[in-house]
């Protein structure tokens, strides 16, 4: 067995990036901390080819002196513990002190910072990890790190980078991250010398959701009063229970200043919306928590998304708390609340005032229109009147369908026949779902006809999904939806399949694109039989039943190559024999 032995600096640097930076967004989120952390109140973040080929972070923050700039280079130095007991104190968002020698031993990395009160500022350029220059330099107070050329020395690593596209949603969404929780700093985003967003100071917290969401859905947002319990303090927005999805990107959640990923905080704010939301949907949240640093250990994961909270139940409590009260009838007014942020120590506190829980609705989309439509879609309200009161038989004249004779219809929801052998109960939304799925998977490459939306939906899509559906554009069209990017991170949708009609195409759209991106099922998120699947469910859904229409849809149906069951293998039908049903009644044959 070969000796030990100590890693060399340079080595042990490169294996603390293998956790500390992963890709060119971790890079990011260390040098942002950082600079929130020097009391910054401007930060622009410049990346070239997703990060990999340059990442600039500036900030006008304290800076540092040359001394100080040396050290920041060196594994385990750091301004922001001094003993071992301020590990369970702390305030700040950086403190191990081994992101910046990490990223300096996988880029070509350059610093420059003056304190204000210097003439002259620092310079330092690091290549690998070897220091190979030190000068003085003429700059602005405050400090600005280059990392060029990411993982060139661990070509091993830099294989694993995903798209360019990819890597920049990615750092688009970790700058949006720390938008949110230090709402009183401007942020800048250029990529590749063009500007993605500028995000000016906003007095109120409220105020920077409303910049990153979009005046539509900041119309609909619902103020979480200010909430105590145990040291623990909560209080933040949400969105109505119509806008829940299926994944947790849509939930910000910020620990004292801090964006964290936490299962009891998800599962507090789902319980907050108890029988409101269907199982497996998380509902959009923006919440802000405060509680004793005693409580909590932040030192739990290498990139500090995770914490362990010493009494999870107690912030359970306090958020659903927050929730429930926050989703009750409206009240005349909710009262100002002071929103800690994490700003220098001694900056202040923007106010967080909490308006009140007023949902204005918006105005129905357009209609789009769907020209003699192959399978119309009903968004009907109730099912009509019972209809034929006696059971009438269906004609299904050169039809392949069982003799049927039709009983009505079960809670607006299944029909009741009468088959030779028995009674049968018909579900008319599996059979939609297994008529759209095959108009779609037998029809594509081409030939699967398609309607334009007389008005384009526009779907305001996190930056990471967003990337992912425009790659998968063209998947999408064999599906008969047509898609293009919009600006910003909006998504346009054109065209949807020609088969399919419903009342409200954003509703409908939103929830497929959810269900697409987001559901666990294994396989090719965008393979046409899952698209198939997902778009034949949930117009589907959309159906109310109507007695009249049975006839014609069991005939649809079995045109179909399996119409006993929908596209994700449940029945359309359901029979019971005379024989089942007189066992059932104790009965016997006469």
């Amino acid at each position: 067995m070969p000796k030990i032995r100590v890693l060399p600096d340079i080595l042990a640097s490169q294996v603390a990036a293998g956790e500390v930076v992963e890709r060119p967004a971790s890079v990011v989120k260390e040098l942002v901390e950082n600079s929130i952390d020097a009391g910054a109140k401007e930060i622009r973040v410049d990346i070239d080819r997703g990060g990999s080929a340059l990442i600039r972070v500036s900030d006008d923050g304290c800076g540092m002196s040359r001394e100080d700039a040396l050290l920041s280079l060196e594994r385990h130095a750091t301004s922001k513990l001094r003993t071992s007991g301020d590990l369970a104190t702390i305030m700040t968002l950086g403190f191990r002190g081994e992101a910046v020698p990490s990223i300096a031993s996988v880029s070509r990395f350059r610093l420059v910072t003056r304190e204000t009160a210097s003439v002259a500022g620092t310079e330092i350029v690091v290549d690998g990890g070897k220091i190979s220059d030190v000068r003085d330099a003429g700059c602005a107070p405050g400090t600005v790190i280059e990392a060029k050329a990411l993982f060139y020395n661990m070509p091993a690593r830099r294989k694993f980078l995903r798209a360019e596209t990819t890597e920049a949603a990615h750092v688009e969404h970790q700058l949006r991250l720390h938008a949110l929780a230090a709402p009183q700093v401007r942020f800048r985003l250029r990529r590749d010398d063009r500007e993605v967003f500028d995000l000016p100071p906003a007095a109120q917290a409220v105020d920077r959701v409303r910049q990153l969401l979009g005046n539509e859905l900041s119309r609909e947002l619902i103020a979480l009063p200010l909430t105590h319990g145990n040291g623990i303090s909560v209080q933040g927005y949400v969105l109505p229970a119509s806008h829940a999805r299926k994944g947790r990107r849509h939930q910000f959640v910020f620990l004292n200043g801090r964006p964290v990923e936490d299962s009891v905080i998800s599962r507090a704010l789902a319980e907050g919306f108890r029988g409101a939301l269907t199982d497996g949907l998380h509902p959009a949240a923006w919440l802000w928590i405060d509680l004793e640093p005693t409580l909590v250990d932040v030192n739990v994961h290498p990139a500090k998304r995770e914490v362990r909270f010493h009494r999870p139940l107690d912030v359970r409590d306090v958020i659903l708390e927050s929730v429930s009260a926050g989703l009750r009838p409206v009240a005349p007014n909710i009262p100002s609340i002071a929103l800690r942020t994490s700003g220098a120590p001694d900056s202040p506190t923007p106010p967080f005032r909490a308006e009140p829980k007023e949902i204005l609705a918006a105005p129905a989309p357009p209609r789009f229109q769907a020209p003699q439509p192959v399978l119309p879609v009903h968004s009907a309200q109730p099912s009509d009147p019972l209809e034929p009161k006696q059971a009438e038989p269906i004609a299904l004249a050169g039809s392949s369908a069982p003799d049927f004779r039709i009983i009505g219809m079960l809670h607006h929801q299944f029909a009741i026949m009468e088959s030779p052998d028995g009674l049968v109960l018909f579900d008319p939304k599996a059979a939609w779902e297994r008529i759209f799925f095959e108009k779609i998977s037998n029809l594509r490459g081409g030939t699967l006809e398609t309607q334009s939306l007389l008005i384009p939906v526009l779907l305001e899509l996190d930056p990471r999904d967003l990337d992912l559906v425009l790659r998968e554009r063209m998947a999408l069209a064999d599906a008969g939806i047509e898609v293009e990017s919009f600006g910003g991170n909006t998504l346009q949708v054109r065209c949807l399949p020609a088969c399919i009609s419903v009342e409200d195409p954003r509703a409908f759209l939103g929830a497929l694109m959810d269900e697409l991106l987001h559901d666990p099922a294994p396989g090719a998120r965008f393979a046409i039989d899952r698209m198939a699947r997902v778009l034949a469910r949930n117009a589907a859904a959309r159906i109310v039943p109507r007695l009249s229409e049975i006839p014609s849809l069991i005939t649809t149906l079995f045109a179909c190559d399996l119409p006993y069951c929908a596209a994700d293998g449940r029945p359309t039908l359901t029979e019971f024999s005379m024989r089942e049903l007189n066992r059932r009644f104790g009965l016997t044959k006469s």
